[in-house]
């Protein structure tokens, strides 16, 4: 997809993470890393830096994940591209904001010189606290959010944002997955971030969509450090998908264990889905950014990046 298909006729500002990507030769790092749920923001600054210095090729700040709050993810990101010059990719959800907020925070993320967005939908408000808390939703599904920024790119922001969505390869009725991911690439997303990877049919998900899907797709890959994750994992996290095979490899594992496990199948996984993706999407489990380090300089060992 070129420059000129996600702009129009507009210039884009220089942004090296969606260069990295259009490079055949590399495979760049995304990783996640959640907000603070207070406003001391010192560790994860900390966290921040030491993914940069491990070679995190940009930093992604999910937007208050299971609709609970945490420190704006817009606010965190900026603050780390502008202490650690980090390229930095925040999360926007339909969930919290009406149209004029959404408008309002593009232009701050355009005014600070942001170049990608991940846009997705977001977890809905927990039944329990549905009394206190109301979701917005004037935008009903991130296909019409994508739309909607794709319109501010061409018309308002001076330098168009890359805009990704995700793409759900664990859904149990893919197709339909396939198709609203290709009516979010006709309203303006350029790329996906998929949910992580554990499972045969995952796979072979992931392979559709690389010969349907025109734009980049970076593959997501979640480290497993216990027993207790996996099991989680598999039984709570919507759109998360782990086999058996994997839950039994960490049953009785101590955290040395479980972590050296985390390093094998998480390289194991970027090497398998190699052919299909443009980039890895590494989400930090429990603030364990110096395991995230470990895992990127195992796959670029075993992928020669």
């Amino acid at each position: 997809m070129s420059e000129h298909e996600i702009s129009g006729t507009k210039p884009t500002r220089p942004d090296p993470f969606w260069e990295a990507l259009c490079d055949p030769a590399r495979r760049p790092f995304a990783v996640e890393l959640d907000s603070p749920s207070a406003a001391d923001m010192n560790a994860f600054l900390s966290g921040a830096r030491m993914l940069c210095n491990g070679g995190a090729d940009l930093l992604t700040v999910a937007d208050c994940p299971f609709a609970l709050p945490r420190l704006d993810a817009s606010l965190a990101a900026c603050r780390a591209k502008r202490e650690l010059g980090m390229n930095v990719m925040p999360h926007l959800t339909c969930r919290d904001r009406n149209r004029n907020a959404i408008q309002s925070l593009l232009l701050g993320l355009g005014a600070e010189g942001v170049g990608s967005i991940l846009i997705v939908t977001g977890d809905p408000i927990p039944a329990e606290r549905r009394d206190e808390t109301k979701g917005v939703y004037n935008f009903k599904n991130s296909r019409e959010l994508i739309k909607f920024a794709d319109s501010m790119n061409r018309e308002t922001l001076p330098a168009p944002l890359h805009i990704f969505a995700a793409l759900n390869v664990n859904a149990q009725s893919f197709p339909i997955q396939l198709e609203l991911a290709k009516e979010k690439e006709e309203n303006g997303a350029v790329g996906f971030f998929t949910q992580p990877v554990f499972t045969d049919e995952a796979f072979k998900n992931l392979e559709l969509a690389r010969r349907e899907l025109r734009g980049k797709i970076l593959g997501g890959i979640f480290p497993i450090v216990s027993h207790s994750n996996a099991l989680r994992l598999s039984a709570k996290a919507a759109g998360i998908a782990v086999d058996k095979k994997t839950i039994s490899l960490y049953e009785g594992a101590d955290r040395t264990r479980g972590e050296e496990l985390a390093v094998e199948l998480s390289t194991a996984t970027a090497c398998r889905m190699a052919p299909f993706v443009d980039g890895y999407y590494l989400i930090t489990p429990f603030f364990r950014t110096a395991l995230i380090v470990r895992i990127m300089e195992a796959i670029r060992r075993e992928m020669s990046l």
